[in-house]
């Protein structure tokens, strides 16, 4: 519904990380949300996704935070106590609002509500004096008239009304008092409107993101395919000089412990060496495409099928 919705990345993380607490996950998924969440958190630093809100909630906390500049300290008013109260009031108080009273019919939902946010309820009758000591003034409720009119708000401090209702909870009228801010929820939904188009926008190039990863991913995965062969061929290199060494060592009376240490590290390092080509090739082949046909022919090769 929401082009680029940042909740859905933080959904998946948290998904993650609970899976991965108890023990559910594998090497393959692992990987697999460990690039769906580079891939995430690209398209939102690489594309305009991250730069523009997309939902009513986060544009109305947006702008009240830019008309007041900040919110610490600022006493927020919510009005209801709805799901989108709720999510206004997360926003808002992920911008830095500090100060929550909640008011509402119901006192135990009001409470409810206000004790997600170390906020206080007051009973829907102090409506008069919570608006007089608010800076913002979120409404958002049920109501089928206006619950807030000019005569609640003349004289005092300036405010911000953000006004989510249908039917409006907001009298008009009280946009055009001096000092008073009101905006409506037509007035968000146009922004709303606008961000999306702008993420839209943005869409072929988070697609491009994203195909980069599942290409890392991929290759990753067929990577894998080549590693029991890559992990036997080494073991019968290992073998082999291993073997060797043991098979001279009467040649080698004279050698002190320190000088067999060094002919152990140089033959490991020439073994090293020489396997550190063919194993980066074979991945890379993997990667490319060939799912298992060299790895085969390594395989077939070295008699490493006989060997497991």
């Amino acid at each position: 519904m929401v082009p680029g919705e940042a909740q859905i990345l933080s959904q998946l993380r948290g998904a993650y990380l609970r899976a991965l607490e108890g023990g559910s996950t594998g090497a393959v998924s692992n990987r697999l949300f460990h690039e769906a969440i580079v891939a995430g958190k690209r398209v939102r630093h690489e594309t305009g996704f991250g730069s523009s809100n997309a939902s009513v909630a986060s544009v109305a906390a947006e702008l009240v935070r830019e008309k007041l500049g900040v919110l610490s300290g600022v006493p927020v008013l919510v009005v209801g106590a709805g799901k989108v109260a709720e999510l206004v009031t997360t926003n808002l108080v992920s911008r830095g609002a500090d100060r929550i009273v909640v008011a509402n019919r119901s006192p135990e939902r009001a409470a409810e509500l206000a004790a997600r946010f170390d906020g206080v309820a007051v009973p829907l009758e102090r409506l008069p004096e919570a608006i007089a000591d608010a800076g913002v003034v979120i409404c958002s409720t049920l109501s089928e008239r206006p619950l807030i009119t000019p005569a609640l708000v003349a004289g005092g401090r300036s405010r911000v009304f953000v006004d989510l209702a249908m039917p409006r909870d907001v009298d008009p009228a009280v946009g055009e008092l001096t000092g008073q801010t009101l905006v409506n929820v037509d007035d968000l939904q146009q922004t709303v409107r606008q961000n999306i188009e702008v993420r839209q926008g943005e869409a072929d190039r988070a697609r491009s993101i994203v195909a980069e990863q599942v290409a890392e991913f991929r290759g990753w995965l067929a990577a894998l395919e080549v590693v029991p062969a890559i992990t036997l061929l080494r073991a019968l290199a290992e073998q082999i000089r291993i073997a060797e060494l043991e098979r001279n060592e009467g040649r080698w009376e004279g050698m002190t412990q320190h000088d067999r240490e060094r002919l152990d590290q140089l033959t490991r390092s020439m073994l090293n060496k020489l396997l550190h080509g063919p194993t980066v090739r074979l991945k890379q082949m993997a990667a490319d495409g060939d799912s298992g046909g060299h790895a085969d022919a390594v395989s077939e090769l070295f008699g490493l099928s006989a060997n497991r």
